[in-house]
């Protein structure tokens, strides 16, 4: 079967209905069946208000937040609401010791004081057009001149460039706007989205930081919640409205479309959606791959990780400076640690595995009645656990490698950075290469990276067979005896790549690439990349394409049922409502009282990530909440519950109730789901929200900022 006539089959069942609380759906594939169930559930607005490519639609409001958050418009004049750890690397990035905003939190009093935040951006999808039959015909005919290669290569090697070949078609036809081609379903449909970049974005207000990580890493991914955790930024435009870069004549985007807050409140059962931009999901990953993820992916990042930031934490609590230089990337490692830890943890008390490895049973019972199906994918289970088996000991290595030498070691990056670069000193390569310096030193210290790099280089030994191990142990052990902190120490007293002036030192003397012993490392570490990556990349391909046709299978197997796409960093809807939970004998109510941060704050003298100033205590004391109190209670309501379904991506997402009126923020899941990116639990599975008068109570009682109050209306 040609693959456009595939695409034919299993896109006849994709685009209905599921469970109303389960779900990551593109908002240009809502059909009748969909529309009405959300309607009974509670929604007011009509798919058109929804998605209109041709006017104005609530889709207008969210925004793509620098790529890996969402965000959503709330006023006239482009003021964005996201998380404050979506923020959270702009403003650390805008904290000095000396104006710790980071610490003290930041309040714009005008136009004026908002502060560029370099290098961020947004993006307001304009529209979403398939083009499938675009890609399979190319596949199509890939496959017609190539009828010796294997399917598995065709895949990996052709897709992507196709992709890449329709969107610069796009593109042409597009001036101006960014158009990017992602596939879905496993490969099996192709969709082309379209964008408008705003490039010129400002920070507004940010509360401090003990407010926007309350709870840290004790609470993260936990529930009940309390934490504060949002930011506020602008959209700035030219004169005429489109996309400039910084200047101090943009002015203020005027918004297409933006979300109204309501501070009605809400009760379980109430409609609740989320609309954003989930990043990445596996909910149709064979029972191998779980494995693989639990047992190889993970076990890495929890170790190295884990490892790592015990020596960060040391030198930040130790030192302000280098805390503020270190926080951002502190948050995002200790984030998907977490998760990691708590995805292992849900994968075995859930019987993840157990689960999938009986929709693999029912699979089997499926083709096998049928000699077509048993004819495409009769081989595919049996190819996946060979190839997973194969690749299992240099898959659980590549990941203690990866997480040791490209994600925990810093200072490598110098040297590839330089060692890429011409040696023309006034070439724009070589200034590109100062930029790239001078922000990396900014926010890194080589005392940390130096105990860094002993630690991870002693425990990488421990973890893996010698085979894997990079040919700097060699040196290690033949002049230091095997002593680490030896090693590290002498490297780092003889490079020359520990500052800023490093680029122009390596241009100077061309020496420095057989003598610098950073340069040795980061060869020893190269070379060890490829080793790895060559000992995985042919039960990689065939692992991708087998993957590719379960996917196939199941979409084809269950065609009276409707199949969201797992996420890519698209924009989805979920839709559902507000709703508690109970797990095991513990029932958990959908909402945070006001008293529950003021419980929580008492206990910070034992617990650090429950520190709060006395100036937001003795607010939250006075309980003069005014009209952002819940009317059933009189109380100021923190964070609540939905049965959204979101993944990492969504944060920032807006929270929106029937009337398309925002409600809240999403920032978090739950401890007791946290298998969610692999498996879907409706019983257990929820969104954590910070209420939207919370925000507004902090922004109004806190910041003071009436400005802000009155520009949206209130």
């Amino acid at each position: 079967m040609k693959a456009r006539e595939i695409l034919a089959v299993l896109l006849l069942g994709v685009s209905g209905l599921t469970k109303a609380d389960e779900g990551m759906w593109m908002l240009n594939k809502i059909d009748e069946q969909t529309a009405q169930a959300m309607k009974e559930l509670g929604l007011e607005l009509t798919p058109r208000e929804l998605y209109n490519p041709d006017g104005v639609s609530l889709k207008d409001a969210v925004v793509d937040f620098g790529d890996f958050c969402s965000g959503v418009v709330v006023s006239p004049k482009g003021l964005v609401f996201t998380n404050h750890h979506c923020g959270y690397g702009a403003i650390q990035k805008l904290s000095t010791p000396e104006d710790d905003i980071l610490k003290n939190g930041f309040v714009a009093r005008s136009y004026e004081e908002e502060r560029p935040a370099e290098g961020l951006f947004v993006r307001f999808l304009q529209r979403t057009e398939e083009c499938s039959s675009r890609v399979m015909r190319a596949l199509d005919e890939v496959y017609r001149t190539h009828p010796q290669t294997p399917t598995a290569v065709l895949d990996r090697q052709y897709t992507d460039s196709i992709c890449r070949v329709v969107e610069r078609e796009y593109s042409k036809a597009n001036p101006g706007l960014d158009c990017q081609v992602k596939s879905y379903y496993g490969g099996n449909a192709f969709y082309v989205s379209i964008y408008k970049v705003y490039r010129d974005v400002r920070l507004v207000f940010t509360a401090t930081e003990t407010l926007g990580k309350f709870g840290g890493d004790t609470d993260n991914w936990m529930w009940p919640r309390q934490t504060c955790d949002f930011s506020v930024f602008r959209i700035y435009a030219d004169k005429d409205g489109e996309p400039a870069e910084y200047s101090k004549d943009n002015v203020p985007l005027k918004a297409k479309r933006y979300a109204r807050v309501c501070l009605d409140g809400f009760r379980p059962g109430d409609y609740c959606m989320t609309v954003g931009y989930p990043g990445s999901t596996s909910r149709y990953l064979s029972s191998y791959g779980i494995n693989e993820r639990v047992n190889g992916t993970n076990i890495s990042m929890i170790d190295v990780r884990g490892k790592k930031q015990d020596v960060w934490k040391k030198w930040m609590d130790s030192d302000r400076a280098i805390a503020i230089k270190y926080a951002s990337k502190f948050a995002s490692s200790s984030n998907y640690w977490k998760n990691s830890i708590g995805m292992n943890k849900a994968v075995k008390e859930l019987n993840v595995i157990g689960q999938k490895q009986q929709l693999e049973q029912d699979i089997r019972r499926w083709y096998g009645k049928d000699q077509g199906l048993t004819a495409r994918f009769g081989t595919m289970f049996d190819e996946l656990e060979k190839a997973y088996a194969n690749r299992y000991e240099a898959i659980r290595a590549y990941g203690f490698f990866s997480e040791t030498f490209l994600r925990g070691i810093e200072i490598r990056r110098v040297a590839a950075t330089a060692a890429s670069k011409p040696t023309n000193m006034d070439s724009t390569e070589t200034e590109l290469a100062r930029e790239q310096a001078k922000a990396f030193f900014k926010d890194y210290d080589a005392r940390v990276d130096e105990e860094t790099m002993a630690v991870l280089l002693d425990n990488y030994r421990k973890q893996v067979k010698p085979e894997y191990l990079p040919s700097i142990y060699k040196d290690i052990d033949k002049r230091f005896k095997g002593d680490t902190k030896a090693y590290a120490r002498d490297l780092f007293s003889h490079t020359v790549m520990t500052d800023i002036s490093c680029v122009d030192k390596f241009i100077a003397d061309s020496t420095l690439r057989d003598t610098d012993p950073l340069f040795k490392y980061n060869e020893s570490v190269r070379d060890m990349q490829t080793t790895l990556y060559n000992k995985i990349r042919d039960d990689r391909q065939t692992i991708d394409y087998n993957e590719h046709l379960l996917t196939q299978a199941i979409l084809e197997r269950e065609q009276e049922t409707a199949h969201y796409s797992d996420a890519n960093f698209s924009l989805r809807l979920s839709y559902g409502f507000i709703q508690d939970y109970t797990a095991g004998s513990q029932h958990f109510d959908y909402f945070t009282p006001s008293q529950s941060l003021l419980d929580k704050a008492a206990k910070q003298g034992e617990i650090e990530d429950y520190k709060l100033e006395q100036d937001i205590i003795s607010l939250i004391q006075q309980k003069d909440f005014g009209r952002y109190a819940d009317p059933s209670d009189g109380d100021l309501h923190l964070c609540f519950l939905s049965n959204n379904d979101i993944t990492g991506g969504n944060s920032g997402s807006p929270m929106f109730n029937g009337k398309g009126e925002l409600i809240g923020l999403a920032f978090d899941g739950n401890w007791e789901a946290m298998s969610g990116d692999i498996t879907f639990n409706p019983d257990l599975q929820r969104c954590i929200g910070v209420d939207i008068r919370f925000v507004l109570y902090l922004i109004d009682k806190w910041g003071h900022a009436d400005r802000l109050i009155r520009e949206m209306g209130l």
